[in-house]
C-alpha cells in the first residue's frame, strides 16, 4: 500500500522539473522586420550617381532647404519683432546702474521675451486670421504663395510704423539704393521691397534702442559725477567713486519706481498696435 502511494509521488517529483522548466520560460516574440520603402533604398543603395541624379538632387536640397529654415526661425521671429529694442534696452540699463550680472541675463532675457509676446500678440493674431486659419481651413482655397503675402502684411505694418515713428527713412533709402541704384525712391513703404524692409527695421530699431538707453545712462551718470567730486574733494583718492555711488543709484532707482518708468516708456515708444 504504501509502495502505491509512494509511486505516484516519484512520478511527480520526476514530472515536476520538466513541467516547472516548460511554466517558467516565457515565449520569446520576435520582433517584425522594420519596413523600408523600395524608393529609399533605391536613394540610399544607388551610390553617388543615384544621389546627384536630379530626383536624389531635389530631395537633399529640400531637406538642406527645411533645415536652415527651421534654424533661422528663432532668429527672423526676433528681428521682425520689438524684442531687439528692448533687450538693448535692459542691457543698458543693467549696465547704467553699474551691476554686471544682475539681473541675471536669463531674466532680462525673459522680461524681454513677455514684453515681445505683449506687444506683437496683436501682430500675430492678424496673420493667423489672414493667413494660417484660411490656409489649414480645407474649405477655403489658398495656394502657399497667396498665405504668404497675406501674412506678411501684419509683419509689414509693424516694422513700417516703427520706421516711420522714428523717423529712420533714411534706412530705408540706404538699402533701396543699393538694392537698385537707377531705380527712384520709393513714394511709401508698400512699394518696399521686404528684403530691404528687414535690415531698415533692424537699424532703425538699434538707433531707437540707443538714444533711449542714452536718456536712461544721463540720471545714473549724473549720480556718478557727484560722487567722484565729493570724494576727490574730501581727500578720499584710494576709494573708488563706484563703490560708494552704486548703492545711491539703486535707492534713486527704487524710488522713483525706475523698472515700471521704463517699461512704460518701452510701450510708448510702440504706440498703438491693436
Amino acid at each position: 500500500m504504501l509502495a502505491v502511494v509512494a509511486a505516484p509521488k516519484a512520478v511527480a517529483q520526476q514530472a515536476s522539473p520538466q513541467t516547472a522548466s516548460q511554466t517558467a520560460a516565457p515565449s520569446i516574440v520576435q520582433p517584425e522586420p522594420l519596413k523600408i520603402p523600395a524608393q529609399t533604398l533605391d536613394v540610399l543603395g544607388g551610390g553617388p550617381e543615384q544621389w546627384t541624379s536630379p530626383e536624389g538632387l531635389t530631395s537633399s536640397l529640400k531637406v538642406l532647404l527645411l533645415l536652415t529654415v527651421l534654424s533661422m526661425a528663432p532668429a527672423v521671429l526676433l528681428m521682425t519683432t520689438c524684442y531687439v529694442r528692448i533687450i538693448i534696452v535692459l542691457g543698458l540699463l543693467r549696465q547704467a546702474i553699474g551691476l554686471q550680472s544682475m539681473p541675471p541675463s536669463q531674466v532680462m532675457t525673459s522680461i524681454a521675451l513677455f514684453m515681445t509676446l505683449f506687444v506683437m500678440t496683436p501682430v500675430w493674431t492678424r496673420v493667423y486670421d489672414d493667413a494660417i486659419e484660411p490656409y489649414t481651413n480645407p474649405d477655403v482655397t489658398m495656394s502657399m504663395e497667396e498665405a504668404y503675402e497675406a501674412g506678411s502684411i501684419p509683419i509689414r505694418d509693424f516694422m513700417s510704423r516703427q520706421i516711420d515713428v522714428a523717423g529712420n527713412h533714411d534706412d530705408v533709402h540706404l538699402f533701396y539704393g543699393y538694392m537698385d541704384p537707377d531705380a527712384t525712391a520709393p513714394s511709401s513703404f508698400e512699394d518696399v521691397p521686404l528684403r530691404v524692409l528687414l535690415p531698415a527695421f533692424i537699424l532703425s530699431e538699434l538707433k531707437t534702442a540707443f538714444l533711449m538707453g542714452f536718456q536712461i545712462y544721463l540720471p545714473f551718470l549724473i549720480v556718478d559725477l557727484v560722487v567722484a567730486s565729493v570724494t576727490i574733494s574730501m581727500g578720499m583718492l584710494m576709494l573708488p567713486p563706484a563703490i560708494i555711488s552704486l548703492p545711491f543709484k539703486l535707492l534713486l532707482f527704487v524710488l522713483v519706481d525706475g523698472w515700471r518708468l521704463v517699461v512704460e516708456m518701452l510701450m510708448n515708444s510702440f504706440g498703438t498696435l491693436g
